[in-house]
């Protein structure tokens, strides 16, 4: 059986994708953010084909499919979940899909583990993992814009602190005068007292 993950969506949160199953769409997945260097618990896996097994997770308490020599990643799973949170590196799938969410994925599970099972007692199953429009420069969202036509962020002009912002807003009588005590034209004030 062969398994293939195309990554299409990059936000500064999650990457989403579809599965195909023999070259058949199967579901949507969510993965978190592909990153040019590991952050443990927050990047996806490389791009690459891996073999998959179906194995016992200790920490779901059940059998589910696992990729084997995920450089830098133990554990890697194909598993039910919605969001970034419910992954350290996974495969998350489902049958629907919005922005850094993908929805009825128990359902999505469900059907391609009885796929997957049923392949792994018969055969190998292997899994590529690539991407439609791959990210060049680390970052997702730098990613994304590009590939609509927006500006690179770094490319933006830089945009006021929010300090300044607010002064320029202020009405002119509260602006900041200076030191306490001391009138605009320097003469010295006692609090309350002109």
């Amino acid at each position: 059986m062969q398994l293939k993950v195309v990554r299409k969506e990059f936000t500064s949160r999650s990457t989403i994708g579809e599965l195909y199953v023999d070259d058949a769409f199967e579901c949507f997945t969510l993965e978190d953010v592909v990153r040019p260097v590991k952050i443990p618990g927050m990047t996806a896996i490389p791009e690459r084909t891996y073999c998959v097994i179906v194995s016992f997770s200790a920490r779901f308490q059940r059998l589910l499919p696992e990729l084997q020599d995920v450089p830098n990643f133990t554990g890697v799973r194909i598993h039910p979940g919605n969001t970034d949170a419910d992954t350290e590196g996974c495969i998350l799938v489902g049958q629907t899909k919005a922005t850094d969410f993908i929805g009825k994925s128990r359902a999505a599970f469900d059907v391609l583990f009885q796929k997957i099972q049923a392949a792994a007692q018969t055969g190998k199953v292997f899994l590529e993992v690539t991407a439609e429009a791959a990210p060049t420069n680390g970052t997702h969202t730098r990613t994304a814009a590009l590939s609509v036509g927006l500006p690179r962020e770094d490319a933006l002009p830089a945009r006021p602190t929010l300090t300044a912002r607010r002064a320029a807003a202020a009405p002119p009588r509260l602006r900041r005068r200076g030191r306490r005590g001391t009138a605009p034209n320097g003469d010295k004030t006692v609090r309350g007292k002109r």
